[in-house]
């Protein structure tokens, strides 16, 4: 992969110093399916070498690494793309770090919330039906939509609530691309707490009230650690998710890489739609396989935990189900 973009940047180098300063050079369909096909071999390499934790995690920062130094050698500069961020630097910083924000703010307040409102949905099904049912209904939602809600319903709080403009309520901007992403980030966390702490075996949950534990030092001390796995799934899907979505929030004047994206569809330019969506995509990628890497060490982690928790001859074996994706 790296050898053809090194030789990508050496053909945009030399037909732009002969065609002249204004001319662009972009690669076509036939590149990115080259990228694809060989992305698709390294990650069956990968997979069959099976690396342990470590090994991955050594993989995963040495193609970043290779990748920025790809990017801050200079040897793409004259790709379309880099031109364009050449004239946009200052802006796509702003943008990054705005993208970075609404993924991670989003994702932080819906753990806030989530798992608290899990805890909950897990003590008390009667509750649980009615929460997963709420939050099922937001998640079908389609995101346009979403997006296009919070304009005239924050708009009209900022204008009729004393101090919400001040605050930062607005129809557009940040803030309901926040909400936004909020709701659609609270259906992971609560699910999946639910679905970790339904997997803790009556075997735990006995040897921690034969211990003399109370209900919440189990949960405490025993439950939520056995639950952490499947909690931090649940972050990889909604951060994975957010970091997709925030897209979106350039419609409502939220910012992020979207700007970009949706500038180049204005202007049917293919380079400003690639400076918005190939940072998104990077991002995504590493944080989805950055969660996996973490969950792949926390496993064997959780049995553990349990023995030393609860002093039980033989530590919990049955693992807790993988939740599916929601």
């Amino acid at each position: 992969m790296i050898l053809a973009a090194l030789a990508l940047g050496r053909v945009a180098a030399t037909l732009t110093a002969e065609a002249g300063a204004l001319s662009r050079v972009g690669p076509g369909a036939g590149f990115w399916m080259l990228l694809l096909a060989l992305g698709l071999i390294m990650a069956d390499g990968v997979h069959r070498l099976g690396p342990g934790p470590r090994g991955r995690w050594a993989l995963l920062v040495l193609a970043v690494a290779a990748v920025g130094v790809l990017v801050g050698s200079g040897a793409l500069d004259q790709v379309s793309v880099m031109r364009e961020y050449a004239v946009r630097a200052a802006q796509f910083q702003r943008e990054a770090l705005r993208h970075l924000l609404l993924a991670f703010a989003s994702l932080g307040a819906a753990l806030v919330v989530g798992l608290p409102l899990g805890i909950l949905a897990h003590a008390a099904p009667r509750l649980r039906a009615g929460v997963l049912g709420v939050l099922d209904v937001v998640q079908t939602i389609p995101s346009l939509a979403l997006f296009g809600l919070m304009i005239p319903l924050f708009g009209w709080v900022a204008a009729n609530v004393p101090g919400a403009a001040a605050a930062g309520i607005a129809g557009i901007g940040v803030f309901p691309a926040l909400v936004a992403l909020f709701l659609y980030s609270l259906l992971p966390v609560v699910a999946n707490m639910v679905v970790g702490l339904d997997g803790v075996s009556p075997g735990v949950r006995e040897a921690a009230a034969g211990l003399g534990m109370t209900r919440a030092q189990a949960l405490w001390q025993v439950h939520l650690p056995l639950t952490l796995p499947v909690v931090l799934a649940a972050v990889r899907i909604v951060l994975v998710q957010n970091i997709g979505l925030a897209v979106i929030a350039g419609l409502i004047g939220g910012g992020g890489f979207g700007t970009f994206v949706f500038q180049g569809l204005n202007q049917t330019a293919m380079d400003l739609i690639l400076l918005g969506a190939l940072p998104t995509i990077a991002l995504a990628l590493v944080a989805g396989i950055a969660l996996d890497i973490a969950v792949a060490q926390l496993d064997p982690a959780r049995a553990v935990a349990a023995g030393e928790v609860l002093d039980l001859d033989h530590p919990r074996s049955d693992p807790v189900p993988a939740p599916s994706p929601v």
